[in-house]
């Protein structure tokens, strides 16, 4: 999955960045609210961290703009205002949740996971396709009765495909989705990952979990 953060505090931004990508998510950050409105037209990205001062257009000011121009990616606002009618107007501009500075990167960690689970899957924490299930709060993957042990970007990329199932998912979104700006688009890493994927997931090599759509891209076989 793969986030946007929108922060002008360098150490901050650094921070959130290196604790998320821990956690195998794809993370880009751009420190105005203009770029970081620019960034969540552009991209489908996932979640939106957004801070609320920022010089230039303020946090609220892109909230704003963003659902006036249906962007729905969820929003977790960050501020050092914390004033029941900071948090209102906050909320009221669409953002999905509010946290005020200082705070845990533990908590900022759930309040992710619960915003992400709450948009794809509102009451199951579980990802189950046929033979294949993912726990989305403990990172664990099963095929059957066997773990599979997976790199993060591996789970990530698995991640994707079980929330499409039987969608033909192509390069370039999988690129979007898992990996952040840095990523060269001419790189081939889609196609090693997948390659890493079938390795661990498919009993028979004849019958891949993942099927190779030519000239387009891959889908995940749900049965």
């Amino acid at each position: 999955m793969r986030i946007l953060i929108i922060e002008d505090e360098q150490r901050m931004a650094d921070l959130l960045q290196q604790g998320l990508e821990e956690n195998r998510y794809a993370v880009d950050i751009t420190c105005t609210g203009e770029e970081g409105e620019i960034l969540a037209q552009s991209i489908p990205y996932d979640l939106i961290i957004l801070d609320i001062i920022l010089p230039g257009k303020d946090g609220i000011e892109v909230c704003r703009s963003l659902r006036k121009n249906m962007v729905g990616t969820p929003i977790l606002m960050l501020t050092c205002k914390d004033a029941l009618q900071d948090k209102v107007i906050g909320l009221d501009s669409g953002a999905d949740d509010y946290m005020v500075k200082p705070f845990s990167f533990e908590e900022l960690y759930a309040r992710v996971r619960a915003i992400l689970r709450r948009e794809k899957s509102p009451t199951m924490s579980k990802i189950i396709c046929g033979d294949l299930v993912m726990d989305t709060v403990t990172r664990q993957v099963f095929h059957g009765n066997k773990s599979i042990e997976l790199s993060g970007k591996e789970y990530a990329i698995l991640e994707y495909l079980m929330r499409h199932p039987d969608a033909v998912i192509t390069r370039t979104v999988m690129e979007q989705h898992v990996w952040n700006m840095a990523l060269d688009s001419s790189s081939n890493l889609v196609d090693v990952y997948i390659k890493k994927l079938r390795t661990k997931l498919d009993e028979d090599r004849h019958k891949s979990l993942i099927q190779t759509i030519r000239g387009v891209g891959y889908r995940l076989r749900a049965k």
